[in-house]
């Protein structure tokens, strides 16, 4: 699997979509907390998500409740950056008007790609695009810099960071290899077994062989 690094320039060619189990794309870039490199941030897990653009009234919602969120997520072992093409003198005001306006204090590093190669190397933008307009895409990458997920959501829609807490919750409980999580499940809830895969292992289970519900021995 390669680990492509670059330096956000318009020269950068995007490779495909990313996909889930692929490399995230390293990055050097400045944000309102100093240049970030992307693979620092290695045996934490990584929330990236990206906004269409600053000042806007949903973006502003997200960017309230994912620094509300910040401490929480913290204490999961995952760090948060968030990421437009607005500039960091843009960024930089937008982060004041916040905390003047609504009293709140952003934790995590915003980051600026004026040239869209972030936004390209990570497939949120084809190589024609001229504008973020369309995207407020997440990706979930995990300590050892692998994309374990990906939610796309329009401009109109704001997306739900306890949602997003409660994926990055059960990614990190999968990883551990010896259960899933059923829909909806939030820690402690039961969890299940893989579907049985021989003829012995289905007699075995039972006519439920292919969703057994067990307490989670985690828990």
């Amino acid at each position: 699997m390669s680990d492509p690094t670059f330096e956000a320039c318009p020269l950068f060619q995007a490779p495909p979509p990313l996909k889930i189990g692929d490399m995230a794309p390293d990055f050097v870039a400045r944000t309102t907390q100093g240049d970030l490199t992307l693979s620092n941030l290695r045996g934490h897990w990584v929330i990236l998500f990206s906004h269409p653009a600053d000042f806007t009234p949903v973006c502003t919602s997200e960017f309230i409740a994912f620094a509300k969120a910040e401490p929480q997520f913290r204490a999961m072992n995952c760090a948060l950056v968030g990421l437009s093409i607005d500039s960091l003198p843009s960024h930089l005001a937008w982060v004041d008007a916040i905390r003047a306006q609504f009293g709140v204090v952003i934790p995590f590093p915003l980051v600026e790609d004026p040239s869209m190669a972030i936004g390209r190397a990570y497939g949120m933008l084809d190589s024609t695009a001229q504008s973020s307009a369309t995207v407020r895409a997440v990706y979930v990458i995990d300590p050892e810099g692998i994309v374990r997920a990906i939610t796309w959501y329009p401009m109109t829609v704001g997306r739900s960071v306890m949602e997003l807490m409660r994926l990055l919750a059960a990614l990190q409980r999968v990883a551990e290899g010896d259960v899933l999580t059923p829909e909806g499940w939030m820690p402690g809830d039961d969890v299940v077994s893989p579907a049985a895969q021989t003829q012995d292992a289905v007699a075995e289970a039972g006519p439920a062989w292919f969703m057994a519900l067990q307490q989670d021995a985690k828990a």
